[in-house]
Protein backbone atom coordinates (compact mmCIF):
# COMPACT_ATOMS: atom_id res chain seq x y z
CA UNK A 1 0.00 0.00 0.00
CA UNK A 2 1.33 3.30 -0.83
CA UNK A 3 2.13 5.93 1.48
CA UNK A 4 -0.17 9.12 1.53
CA UNK A 5 2.00 11.87 1.76
CA UNK A 6 1.27 15.34 3.80
CA UNK A 7 1.11 17.72 0.93
CA UNK A 8 -1.83 15.37 -1.09
CA UNK A 9 -3.53 15.12 2.56
CA UNK A 10 -3.59 19.00 2.87
CA UNK A 11 -4.85 19.57 -0.56
CA UNK A 12 -7.49 17.04 -0.31
CA UNK A 13 -8.78 18.87 2.81
CA UNK A 14 -8.45 22.16 0.80
CA UNK A 15 -10.56 20.72 -2.32
CA UNK A 16 -13.53 19.02 0.26
CA UNK A 17 -13.35 21.95 2.04
CA UNK A 18 -13.97 24.21 -1.32
CA UNK A 19 -16.99 21.90 -2.38
CA UNK A 20 -18.50 22.37 1.20
CA UNK A 21 -18.11 26.13 0.38
CA UNK A 22 -19.31 25.66 -2.81
CA UNK A 23 -22.78 23.42 -2.09
CA UNK A 24 -23.42 26.07 0.95
CA UNK A 25 -23.30 28.96 -1.57
CA UNK A 26 -25.67 26.76 -3.48
CA UNK A 27 -27.69 25.96 -1.17
CA UNK A 28 -28.29 29.65 0.39
CA UNK A 29 -28.74 30.94 -3.70
CA UNK A 30 -31.24 28.37 -3.68
CA UNK A 31 -33.30 29.63 -0.15
CA UNK A 32 -32.90 33.44 -1.89
CA UNK A 33 -34.72 32.47 -4.86
CA UNK A 34 -38.22 34.66 -4.97
CA UNK A 35 -40.99 34.01 -7.31
CA UNK A 36 -40.91 36.68 -10.38
CA UNK A 37 -42.08 37.23 -13.84
CA UNK A 38 -38.84 37.83 -15.31
CA UNK A 39 -35.67 35.96 -15.92
CA UNK A 40 -34.37 32.70 -13.62
CA UNK A 41 -37.93 33.14 -11.41
CA UNK A 42 -40.23 33.63 -14.23
CA UNK A 43 -43.49 31.02 -14.14
CA UNK A 44 -41.68 28.97 -16.30
CA UNK A 45 -39.76 27.88 -13.58
CA UNK A 46 -42.12 28.47 -10.60
CA UNK A 47 -42.65 24.55 -9.69
CA UNK A 48 -38.68 24.09 -10.50
CA UNK A 49 -37.69 26.09 -7.43
CA UNK A 50 -41.16 26.51 -5.37
CA UNK A 51 -40.99 23.27 -4.09
CA UNK A 52 -43.44 22.67 -1.55
CA UNK A 53 -45.75 24.71 -4.37
CA UNK A 54 -48.14 23.20 -6.79
CA UNK A 55 -47.11 24.86 -9.71
CA UNK A 56 -46.48 21.91 -11.37
CA UNK A 57 -49.93 19.91 -10.87
CA UNK A 58 -52.68 19.21 -13.14
CA UNK A 59 -55.44 22.46 -12.59
CA UNK A 60 -53.51 25.01 -12.97
CA UNK A 61 -54.26 28.92 -13.39
CA UNK A 62 -54.77 31.13 -15.72
CA UNK A 63 -56.24 29.07 -19.05
CA UNK A 64 -57.52 30.29 -22.09
CA UNK A 65 -61.15 30.05 -22.28
CA UNK A 66 -62.75 28.68 -25.68
CA UNK A 67 -66.23 29.98 -25.67
CA UNK A 68 -67.43 26.77 -28.37
CA UNK A 69 -66.38 24.45 -25.53
CA UNK A 70 -68.13 25.77 -23.17
CA UNK A 71 -70.60 23.87 -20.78
CA UNK A 72 -74.20 26.30 -19.97
CA UNK A 73 -75.12 25.78 -16.77
CA UNK A 74 -77.23 27.05 -13.85
CA UNK A 75 -76.89 30.94 -13.51
CA UNK A 76 -78.47 31.30 -10.29
CA UNK A 77 -75.15 29.57 -7.82
CA UNK A 78 -73.92 33.49 -7.82
CA UNK A 79 -74.85 36.11 -5.58
CA UNK A 80 -73.06 39.27 -4.89
CA UNK A 81 -73.65 40.98 -1.42
CA UNK A 82 -71.59 44.27 -1.65
CA UNK A 83 -72.51 47.16 0.19
CA UNK A 84 -71.53 50.47 -0.42
CA UNK A 85 -70.70 51.22 3.59
CA UNK A 86 -67.83 48.89 3.28
CA UNK A 87 -64.51 50.16 3.91
CA UNK A 88 -61.13 50.23 2.30
CA UNK A 89 -58.15 49.35 4.54
CA UNK A 90 -55.64 49.84 3.00
CA UNK A 91 -53.69 49.80 -0.26
CA UNK A 92 -50.45 47.82 -0.89
CA UNK A 93 -47.42 47.99 -3.13
CA UNK A 94 -46.42 44.20 -2.85
CA UNK A 95 -44.12 43.97 -5.15
CA UNK A 96 -45.82 41.60 -7.75
CA UNK A 97 -49.36 43.78 -8.05
CA UNK A 98 -51.43 47.00 -6.20
CA UNK A 99 -53.38 45.44 -4.00
CA UNK A 100 -56.52 46.71 -1.98
CA UNK A 101 -57.65 45.24 1.34
CA UNK A 102 -61.22 45.03 2.79
CA UNK A 103 -62.68 45.49 5.87
CA UNK A 104 -65.28 42.57 6.60
CA UNK A 105 -68.81 43.28 4.85
CA UNK A 106 -68.50 42.38 1.39
CA UNK A 107 -69.43 38.61 0.31
CA UNK A 108 -70.76 36.43 -2.70
CA UNK A 109 -72.96 33.38 -2.48
CA UNK A 110 -71.18 30.68 -4.83
CA UNK A 111 -72.62 26.88 -5.48
CA UNK A 112 -74.73 27.50 -1.67
CA UNK A 113 -71.34 28.90 0.36
CA UNK A 114 -70.30 32.15 1.22
CA UNK A 115 -67.24 34.34 0.82
CA UNK A 116 -66.34 36.91 2.33
CA UNK A 117 -64.25 39.59 -0.42
CA UNK A 118 -60.37 40.05 1.19
CA UNK A 119 -58.97 41.98 -1.02
CA UNK A 120 -58.59 43.26 -4.95
CA UNK A 121 -55.42 43.44 -7.25
CA UNK A 122 -54.54 43.94 -10.44
CA UNK A 123 -52.77 42.19 -13.44
CA UNK A 124 -51.70 43.58 -16.29
CA UNK A 125 -51.89 42.69 -19.37
CA UNK A 126 -54.83 39.93 -18.38
CA UNK A 127 -54.14 36.31 -16.98
CA UNK A 128 -56.97 34.58 -18.48
CA UNK A 129 -57.77 34.70 -22.21
CA UNK A 130 -61.18 34.27 -23.93
CA UNK A 131 -60.47 32.55 -27.42
CA UNK A 132 -56.98 33.94 -27.59
CA UNK A 133 -57.48 37.39 -26.74
CA UNK A 134 -55.56 38.82 -24.06
CA UNK A 135 -57.24 42.24 -22.75
CA UNK A 136 -55.20 45.08 -21.23
CA UNK A 137 -56.09 44.48 -17.52
CA UNK A 138 -57.60 41.69 -15.28
CA UNK A 139 -58.92 42.51 -11.35
CA UNK A 140 -59.33 39.70 -9.26
CA UNK A 141 -61.44 39.98 -6.32
CA UNK A 142 -60.42 37.35 -3.96
CA UNK A 143 -63.02 36.00 -1.28
CA UNK A 144 -62.24 32.90 1.53
CA UNK A 145 -65.24 31.27 2.92
CA UNK A 146 -65.13 30.57 6.97
CA UNK A 147 -63.46 27.21 6.17
CA UNK A 148 -60.68 28.68 3.99
CA UNK A 149 -61.88 27.89 0.73
CA UNK A 150 -61.35 30.65 -1.72
CA UNK A 151 -63.30 31.94 -4.65
CA UNK A 152 -61.75 34.49 -6.64
CA UNK A 153 -63.64 36.44 -8.99
CA UNK A 154 -61.28 37.85 -12.78
CA UNK A 155 -62.83 41.04 -14.19
CA UNK A 156 -61.41 41.97 -17.19
CA UNK A 157 -60.97 45.45 -18.81
CA UNK A 158 -60.74 47.15 -22.02
CA UNK A 159 -59.49 50.56 -23.45
CA UNK A 160 -61.92 52.78 -23.60
CA UNK A 161 -63.99 55.38 -21.29
CA UNK A 162 -62.47 56.21 -18.40
CA UNK A 163 -64.28 54.72 -15.04
CA UNK A 164 -64.94 56.93 -12.38
CA UNK A 165 -64.76 54.32 -9.83
CA UNK A 166 -61.10 53.46 -10.75
CA UNK A 167 -60.16 57.21 -11.16
CA UNK A 168 -60.60 56.87 -6.95
CA UNK A 169 -58.59 53.78 -6.97
CA UNK A 170 -55.93 55.29 -8.83
CA UNK A 171 -56.16 58.24 -6.52
CA UNK A 172 -53.88 56.71 -4.03
CA UNK A 173 -51.06 55.90 -6.73
CA UNK A 174 -48.07 55.81 -6.82
CA UNK A 175 -46.93 53.60 -4.12
CA UNK A 176 -43.31 51.80 -3.51
CA UNK A 177 -42.80 48.21 -3.70
CA UNK A 178 -43.45 47.42 -0.40
CA UNK A 179 -45.19 50.91 0.92
CA UNK A 180 -48.86 50.67 2.76
CA UNK A 181 -51.34 53.70 2.69
CA UNK A 182 -54.39 53.35 5.25
CA UNK A 183 -57.48 54.33 3.31
CA UNK A 184 -60.35 54.01 5.87
CA UNK A 185 -62.90 55.15 2.93
CA UNK A 186 -65.85 53.66 1.82
CA UNK A 187 -65.77 52.44 -1.84
CA UNK A 188 -69.10 50.68 -3.74
CA UNK A 189 -67.70 47.56 -5.57
CA UNK A 190 -71.04 47.05 -6.92
CA UNK A 191 -70.01 49.83 -9.07
CA UNK A 192 -67.00 47.84 -10.84
CA UNK A 193 -68.90 45.04 -11.86
CA UNK A 194 -70.10 44.71 -15.36
CA UNK A 195 -73.20 45.49 -16.43
CA UNK A 196 -74.17 42.49 -18.51
CA UNK A 197 -73.17 39.62 -15.89
CA UNK A 198 -72.71 36.80 -18.01
CA UNK A 199 -69.93 34.54 -16.19
CA UNK A 200 -67.44 31.56 -16.42
CA UNK A 201 -66.55 29.27 -13.97
CA UNK A 202 -64.17 26.31 -13.85
CA UNK A 203 -62.21 25.14 -10.68
CA UNK A 204 -58.11 25.97 -11.07
CA UNK A 205 -55.60 27.30 -8.87
CA UNK A 206 -54.17 30.26 -7.25
CA UNK A 207 -52.10 32.65 -10.61
CA UNK A 208 -49.52 32.65 -7.87
CA UNK A 209 -47.08 30.58 -5.45
CA UNK A 210 -48.05 28.76 -4.01
CA UNK A 211 -50.36 27.89 -6.93
CA UNK A 212 -52.81 25.85 -4.58
CA UNK A 213 -55.87 24.32 -6.07
CA UNK A 214 -59.24 23.63 -5.54
CA UNK A 215 -60.01 27.52 -6.29
CA UNK A 216 -63.37 28.41 -7.65
CA UNK A 217 -62.58 30.79 -10.38
CA UNK A 218 -65.50 33.21 -11.66
CA UNK A 219 -64.34 35.06 -14.80
CA UNK A 220 -67.35 37.78 -16.11
CA UNK A 221 -67.55 37.62 -19.74
CA UNK A 222 -68.19 40.86 -20.60
CA UNK A 223 -65.05 43.27 -20.02
CA UNK A 224 -65.68 46.82 -18.26
CA UNK A 225 -63.79 49.98 -19.56
CA UNK A 226 -61.20 51.50 -18.19
CA UNK A 227 -59.28 54.65 -19.99
CA UNK A 228 -55.60 54.24 -21.57
CA UNK A 229 -54.30 56.59 -18.77
CA UNK A 230 -56.08 54.73 -16.10
CA UNK A 231 -54.11 51.07 -16.79
CA UNK A 232 -50.97 53.03 -17.70
CA UNK A 233 -51.33 54.45 -14.28
CA UNK A 234 -51.62 50.94 -12.61
CA UNK A 235 -49.08 49.59 -14.92
CA UNK A 236 -46.74 52.01 -13.95
CA UNK A 237 -46.48 50.69 -10.30
CA UNK A 238 -45.96 47.12 -10.83
CA UNK A 239 -43.63 45.32 -12.35
CA UNK A 240 -44.19 44.73 -16.39
CA UNK A 241 -46.63 42.09 -17.71
CA UNK A 242 -47.16 40.61 -14.09
CA UNK A 243 -49.29 38.16 -15.81
CA UNK A 244 -49.02 34.15 -15.66
CA UNK A 245 -49.12 32.68 -18.77
CA UNK A 246 -52.31 29.91 -19.75
CA UNK A 247 -52.10 26.62 -18.13
CA UNK A 248 -53.26 23.42 -19.68
CA UNK A 249 -57.01 22.75 -19.71
CA UNK A 250 -56.47 18.96 -18.64
CA UNK A 251 -59.65 17.71 -19.22
CA UNK A 252 -61.70 20.61 -16.58
CA UNK A 253 -64.12 21.64 -17.42
CA UNK A 254 -65.60 25.34 -17.81
CA UNK A 255 -69.58 26.40 -17.49
CA UNK A 256 -71.37 29.41 -18.71
CA UNK A 257 -74.06 31.11 -16.83
CA UNK A 258 -75.96 33.69 -18.83
CA UNK A 259 -77.94 36.05 -17.03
Amino acid sequence: MKKVTLPLIMALGMFLASCTATQKHMTSEHHKKHWSYDGETAPAFWATFETESECGSHQQSPINIITKETKETDSNQLKFHYTPSTLINNVVNNGHSIQFNFDDGNTITFGGKEYALKQLHFHESSEHTINGIRYPIEIHLVHVSSDNKIAVVGILGYEGDASQQFSYLTHFLPLKPKETQFVHHKFNLSDILPKQKDYYTYSGSLTTPPCSEHVNWIVFQHPISLSLEQVEKIHKNMPDHNYRPTQPLNGRTVHLSKE
